[in-house]
């Protein structure tokens, strides 16, 4: 599998005993804070956006910043989710530390091109996200990197379920995620604050090209700094992580191409039948996908949000259709999964569909895929990261993934115990039981690949 991976992707040789899988939110907000208030050089954080609502973190690097002139604080954010209307815009929330530590804090707003020129300003706030979003979630801090698909605000240090890696003192994995976000800022507005204005200001830092034509920039440049990063090295440690991009704005689709690898690999193996399993807080499953494990000779377990450990439950408006929504791309997923022949009581290897519901909790692993070579074995393989293996990820947002190999046996228990922790809140899917409204398979109509 490594030379495989290694053909097309980075690879970043590591010990398994530099790893640490943690299980809930407390947990990881702990290690969070543990790392941003340790840090000597760089703090590096990429997310969707930070809560207005986050308390201690902010507080927390505004002290680091205060105790160590040297530091410096590096965010990368997505615009158009950090620059919602209102007192409880997230960009307001930066505004003290820009105040406080001027040229020491770096924030980057990333804004997909997708929506261009005069179009920008029809389509209103909130829902100009729709067309695309910077994703990656990525916390570094020195040479200690967190992976995760958390967002930096409070329910996810509280009670909305993900998944969280930490990497600890891992330079070569520090630096790389640290100079990823690098590149994506020269393509990114810059926020910095004026005196006597109680606003950000927000510059586009390249007048020698408009906002939403960088496209064919952004491919060469994140085709190049991958390409620098391959090696033929063989693995010398008992852990490799390979990064993978997916932009399909940019036409950069290297986790479809990954996860292909992966798959033929599956497909040409003549061993016991391998077991996966796959999890998404929003799970559509990008088509592809969907025909790889139909097509794979592996039993496959999907993990999905219940309707009420959606993150949308109970929204108002539009939005409140979003998990009705969902039930209806399950049953379209379970009708596949019959017409193929996958179901339990059709094969020895098949398909099946579970439902994650935790009372007053929700649910938004990302990316998440383990693999083991049968199905009494533990996962040899994992895919974590921003994705969430759906249309929109492929298409849409800008996404940063890894997937990790190991030979490590107390590794692979880790990550035995991080699937069984995960369906210890895992019940049988009851999607086919409930009733979609017309409306909402109008919407799905109209915007599925956005879901």
């Amino acid at each position: 599998m490594f030379s495989l991976l290694a053909a097309t992707q980075p690879a970043i040789q590591l010990n398994a005993t530099a790893i640490r899988v943690l299980d809930s939110p407390p947990a990881f907000y702990s290690r969070l804070l543990h790392i941003v208030r340790r840090a000597k050089r760089r703090i590096f954080l990429s997310s969707l956006y930070l809560g207005a609502s986050e308390h201690q973190l902010v507080p927390s690097l505004d002290t680091a910043l205060r105790e160590n002139d040297r530091l410096h604080l590096h965010l990368t954010l997505d615009y158009n989710r950090s620059t919602r209307p209102g007192p409880d815009s997230p960009v307001l929330a930066l505004l003290p530390l820009l105040r406080a530590h001027g040229s020491r804090v770096h924030v980057s707003l990333f804004r997909s091109p997708n929506l261009s020129g005069p179009v920008t300003t029809l389509v209103p706030p909130r829902f100009n996200e729709g067309w695309g979003t910077w994703h990656p979630k990525i916390y570094g801090a020195d040479d200690d990197v967190i992976i995760t698909g958390a967002n930096l605000n409070r329910s996810y240090f509280t009670n909305r379920q993900d998944r969280y890696l930490h990497f600890k003192a891992q330079p070569k994995l520090a630096d790389y995620c640290f100079s990823f976000l690098q590149l994506i800022s020269s393509f990114s507005y810059n926020i910095l604050s004026s005196p006597g204005i109680d606003a950000p200001v927000i510059q586009w830092p390249d007048p020698s090209i408009q906002p939403w034509k960088i496209q064919s920039k952004v491919h060469d440049a994140l085709c190049k700094f991958q390409a620098s990063r391959l090696t033929s090295s063989l693995p010398t440690h008992d852990t490799v992580l390979f990064p993978v991009i997916q932009g399909g704005q940019f036409n950069i689709r290297e986790e479809e191409r990954t996860l292909s690898t992966i798959f033929d690999h599956l497909a040409s193996n003549r061993g016991p039948t391998p077991a996966i399993t796959w999890t998404s807080g929003y799970f559509g499953l990008y088509k592809p996908y969907q025909d790889l494990i139909l097509k794979s000779p592996a039993a496959c377990e999907v993990i999905a949000a219940g309707p009420k450990a959606n993150g949308f439950y109970g929204s108002r408006g539009l939005s409140g259709l979003i998990p009705e929504g969902y039930t209806l791309l399950e049953q379209r997923f379970m009708r596949a999964v019959r017409a193929a022949g996958r179901l339990s009581d059709q094969r020895d290897d098949p398909v099946s569909l579970s439902e994650w519901e935790r009372p007053g909790w929700t649910y938004h692993a990302k990316g998440g895929i383990w693999l083991s070579p049968s199905k009494d074995s533990p996962p040899m393989l994992t895919m974590f990261g921003s994705t969430n293996l759906n249309s929109r990820s492929a298409n849409l947002d800008t996404e940063l993934s890894f997937v990790m190999v190991t030979s490590s046996q107390a590794l692979q228990q880790t990550l035995h115990d991080e699937v069984r922790n995960l369906r210890q809140w895992a019940g049988p899917w009851r999607g086919a039981d409930r009733k979609v409204r017309l409306r909402t398979k109008a919407i799905v109509g109209l915007v599925g690949g956005m879901l």
